[in-house]
This record gives C-alpha cells, structure tokens and sequence, in this order.
C-alpha cells in the first residue's frame, strides 16, 4: 500500500527521497510528504494531497538542507486523502515525526485512552495515534526513543511498517515492522530506508530485510543494530541485489505498462530458464524436488490468491488437475482466512502474491501452517514475507513491476504453475514422457509466440478506438480460457474504468444474454481446444442478438473468424499453453482504450500495487 523512504547520511537527503517516492509511487498516490530535521533543529514537515510532482511543487520555495529524513506517498485507509491527513504526521509537541504503511486495528481505543490524557488530534488516521502514543511513553516514563518506540508498538494491534525521527536526536531513525515490508539499504557511510529496495538500488546493493517484530536503530557513524520487542538482538541477514536501475525506468515507452508488455518474451524466457531441461524432455522445480513426498502423497491442492493472483490460480486447478489428477480448489485468500476452512496435514496450500507482501495471503499461510499443511510459494519478489513465511517455493523472476495493473508477472506465474505441474505430473507418473516432452518443447517456443503475438500492437491500436467509448464489456471463455476471460475484463476495469465481466462463456445463457446488444461490445477468448465447438455456438448466441463480437482464435481459423465484427489471431499451441498467449492482445487492448480516454494507466485511481492491509 504506502510508500516509506528514509535516509541518514551525507548525501542530498530531499533529492534522494522525493526520487525515493517517485519509485515507490506504485504503492499509493493519494498524498505525499517530507519530514526533515534542519539545521535549526526542527523537523520541518511538507506534505500535500495528490502525487508526489504535488508535493515537488510545493516545496520548490522551501528550505529543505538537512542531513537526515524520512517520506511517504500515501494510499488512504483511515482518513480521505487529504493535506491534513497526509504523512508524515508530528506528536503533539513536535519533538516526533512518523511515516507507516499498515492499519492500527485498536487505534480508536488508543486514541481515546490518549485523549483522557490531554491529547489532540487533528487528523483521522491512525498513524497520528501511533506518533502520539510513542511521545506519550517516552515522556511519561523519561526513556529513549527506541525505547518508547518498544514500549508503544507491544500496545498495537494490527500492520505497521514505520520510520521514527527524534528533532533533539537528529542523527537516527528508529524503524520497524509488522505484516508489512521494510528493508534497509547500508551504503558507504549512509543508510536508506524503503518499502521495497527500488528506492535505493542505485546508491547501494547491501541490503537488510527486516522481520516481523524487529525493530532497527539506525545512526551515524555506527554499525546497524536491530532488536525484537523484547528487546533481545536480532541477527543480521546482509543480502546482495540483483536489480538493476535499467529494469526501474520506462525506457523509452511512455508508460511502464507497455513496457512491462512488452517485456514478456524475455520476462518468459527468465521464468523459464534452468527449469525446462534437455530440449524439454524434463522439467525441475528444486522446491518440489526438495519435498517430493508431499507432492506425491498431496489428497488434495488447495490455492490462495488475491486479484490478479487469483486469475492465475484459477488457470493453477486446471493445470494440476488435468496434469497431476489431483483435487485442486482455488480461494480468494480473504474469504479463505475467515470461512473456518477445513485443511488437513496431507494437503498442500500454494499461496500466490506478485509483490509477496499481500496481507490476506500471509494471513492464509498462518492459517494452513497451523493447520499442518504443507505450504509452497509462488512470489516475484526476493525476501518478501511470503518466500520467508512458506516451507519451499518458486520465485517467477519477471523482474520489477511497476505498473499498476499486472501484466508480465501474471503471465509468469501462469507459466511457473505450468512448471510446476509438468513436475509433480513427472514425479508423480500421471504424464507420460512423451506428454511431457511435447508440452515441454512447446513452453520452450512460448518466448517467441509471444513476441509474435506483440506484433498485433499496431492493429489493436486502432481497434480500440471502435471500443473507446463502450459503457460495459462482456468477456467470454470456456475451460482455460475462462480464467483469461476474467483476467481480461479486469484489466479493463483497472486502468480505462469501463465496467466489464468475464463470464464462463456457456453461463452467459444463464443471464448475461439479456444483456448483449450492439452497444456492449462482447470479447470471446476461442482458440482450437477441445471446447472450440462449443464457444463456437457461444459466438453464434451472441451474434444472433446483435452483440458486437471481438474473437481470439487460432492463426487460420474460418469459422469464427466469418461471424465475429473483429479477430485476433494468435499462434497455435497446446491448450494448457494458450492462456499465456491469449492473455497478450487482452492487455494490449485494455491499454490502448485507456489511453484513447486519457486515464493514468500506470497509477490508475483507487488503486495501489501492493496490498498491505486488509
């Protein structure tokens, strides 16, 4: 959700934290604001409602020299996105400053017990509650700040992740979390302090991934320490990056989403890379070839996920199911963690997060792990919660994703799923090794189908100046290309703001039919598969009420292709490979429409890259 950015060093600190925010901005762009300790020993805070260029603006006049600081970029939870409740937020006496992602779930119960003690608030969220609180407890029982920040946080309930600044000790920043990230970048006599490392990858490829429960002291001039709660020191993991600032600019695109579409065929070829062996008569995964007996003796698989993730799980049940005949059901991770779900010490939960921080989700592996199920990950990001919370797992290797609405990591972890089940169906016998080789060899060509299919770009282009203007989309599918069909409507909705469904293309006769007319334009995900006959009725259906049809078939289709308004034709391939490939021109097309309406597809509004909170 929100960005956090934080730096204590040498350097030009405003510089590198408004370049800090702009990096980070995916996570939230409702308000954005600096705290910066002067020389006059004040902390000087500057914050407004809107996105960080806002906030740049608005500082333009200010003096802003200053050695230590921290920032946010805010996605609202508790208060409207507002200059007021904008971060970072001062105690009342101005002697703190603090910046969070995450939700205080007994703020109101704290805050009242504050205000019975002669506090004022003077904005709605609960991070203003949270600096109060720290102030309280280091002026009542005369301690540090680290120590105050101890104290206050055992009386929390809920996700933090936070940065503290002290105006009379201006050479540290206190920083800890809780269900959400914080990571802490150790240069060469200077420290930085984000949500994710992006804000710092240029400056510096040290890096500490905080845990649950840990709290840093960051100073000058001394070496990093980190504590729990209670106090007891923590050890401290030093990790390498391996990104790089190339995979963090737009590089020539003019939005990070197309880019980020573009990058599929390489994204894919990363994915695939040292797991599909032997010209593709073999495949290993070292999470399920570290854990083989789980795997063979799973009674069923069950999938957690949220949005886009879900999608992917969905495609998931097929995959595995078809594959390795194994019972698979898919849940969205915030149904899952409160429907008393019944999970037994033979299951296996794979839990699915691009960012690998989605708060449902890691409540769901708390859940599953309790329960004694075995619990496999599926996660882009390297040392976020979900590879560090789960038993193994398969990274998807796609690479920084900034754009809002997923593209590249969607279709990667379509494909590690595959992965994943041609190598249980391997271990497992329920595909033969000529089965296997086949789908094998095909993933192989995946990269380049792909970028075959990117040379639809000009003619979706102007195909979607047709559908510009259309108040509602229908979008249609049958067997794995339902899933995409849900995936592509989503999409739609994400960035143009055009209500669209996905609907499986045979219940469309179940009520969505009385919808259908001219004026709503229907997408019917059709490649050559065993349902082809059928979604071919299913075409027939619509247009005989007059609906407008845009197909994607299978390169030399005739039948469809002569009742559709519009197709799009895409390579043939196995069918438990066409998602990938169907999944393209859908995104494609929801960004050219997006863009003919002028939206902000890479910040598109309400939405946040990361969900971090409930």
């Amino acid at each position: 959700m929100c960005g956090i950015v934080g730096y204590l060093g040498e350097g030009n600190v405003y510089d590198i934290l408004i370049k800090g925010l702009h990096r980070l901005e995916y996570r939230g762009y409702d308000s954005a604001g600096v705290a910066l300790v002067g020389k006059d020993g004040k902390i000087n805070i500057f914050k407004t409602k809107g996105k960080v260029s806002n906030l740049e603006a608005f500082c333009a006049d200010k003096d802003l020299d200053s050695r230590v600081g921290i920032a946010h970029t805010r996605w609202a939870t508790h208060g409207e996105p507002s200059d007021c409740n904008a971060h970072p937020h001062y105690s009342e006496d101005g002697n703190i400053a603090i910046v969070h992602n995450g939700t205080i779930e007994n703020y109101k119960v704290l805050k009242d017990a504050l205000e019975q003690h002669g506090c004022t608030f003077h904005s709605e969220t609960d991070t203003e509650v949270l600096a109060q609180l720290i102030e309280y407890v280091r002026v009542t029982n005369k301690c540090s700040l680290l120590s105050a920040v101890r104290q206050a946080l055992k009386q929390v309930v809920g996700a933090y992740a936070i940065a503290v600044l002290e105006k009379d000790n201006p050479d540290t920043i206190i920083a800890a979390r809780q269900s959400s990230p914080l990571v802490i970048g150790i240069g060469d006599g200077e420290f930085f302090l984000a949500s994710d490392a992006t804000p710092f990858v240029e400056y510096t490829k040290e890096c500490v991934y905080l845990k649950d429960g840990e709290i840093a002291e960051i100073r000058r001039g001394e070496p990093l320490k980190i504590t729990n709660l209670d106090n007891v020191e923590a050890e401290i993991d030093v990790t390498t990056l391996k990104m790089s600032i190339s995979q963090l600019e737009k590089g020539g695109y003019p939005h990070f989403m197309l880019k980020e579409i573009f990058e599929q065929p390489d994204t894919l070829r990363d994915c695939i890379r040292g797991r599909v062996v032997e010209r593709g008569n073999r495949i290993i995964i070292n999470g399920i070839n570290d854990h083989k007996d789980k795997f063979l003796n799973a009674k069923r698989i069950v999938i957690v996920a949220c949005g886009t993730s879900w999608h992917a799980g969905l495609l998931g049940k097929y995959l595995l199911q078809d594959m390795c005949r194994i019972p698979v059901v898919v849940e969205y991770a915030s149904e899952f963690r409160y429907s008393n779900p019944v999970i037994d010490k033979d299951d296996v939960v794979i839990a699915i997060s691009q960012s690998g921080e989605t708060a449902d989700t890691l409540a769901a592996i708390q859940i599953a792990k309790n329960a004694g199920a075995f619990v496999f990950g599926i996660s882009n990001v390297v040392g976020s919660s979900i590879p560090r919370e789960t038993y193994a797992g398969c990274y998807i290797h796609v690479g920084p994703e900034i754009g809002v609405a997923s593209t590249k990591a969607f279709t990667g972890q379509v494909m590690v799923l595959t992965l994943i089940s041609l190598a249980v169906a391997q271990l497992r016998g329920t595909l033969s090794q000529e089965e296997i080789s086949a789908v094998g060899k095909a993933v192989l060509k995946i990269p380049t189908y792909v970028k075959r299919v990117l040379e639809l770009n000009n003619k979706i282009e102007r195909l979607s100046l047709i559908f510009t203007y259309a108040r509602n989309f229908l979008y249609l599918g049958r067997g794995y290309s339902y899933p995409v069909a849900l995936e592509g409507a989503l999409k739609l909705k994400e960035i143009s703001y055009i209500h669209a469904e996905g609907y499986p293309a045979a219940e469309m006769k179940h009520g969505p039919i009385a919808l259908i007319d001219q004026e709503m334009p229907t997408v019917i995900i059709a490649p050559k598969d065993h349902l082809y006959e059928k979604i071919v009725s299913n075409v027939q259906q619509v247009k005989a009420r007059g609906g407008n049809i845009l197909a994607i078939v299978t390169e030399g289709d005739q039948v469809i292709s002569n009742i559709a308004d519009h197709v799009l034709e895409v390579p043939e391939m196995p069918e438990c490979l066409t998602p990938i490939i169907t999944s393209v021109p859908l995104q494609l097309l929801s960004y050219y429409i997006a863009i003919n309406k002028g939206k902000d597809v890479d910040m598109p509004r309400n939405l946040a890259k990361s969900v971090t909170v409930e």
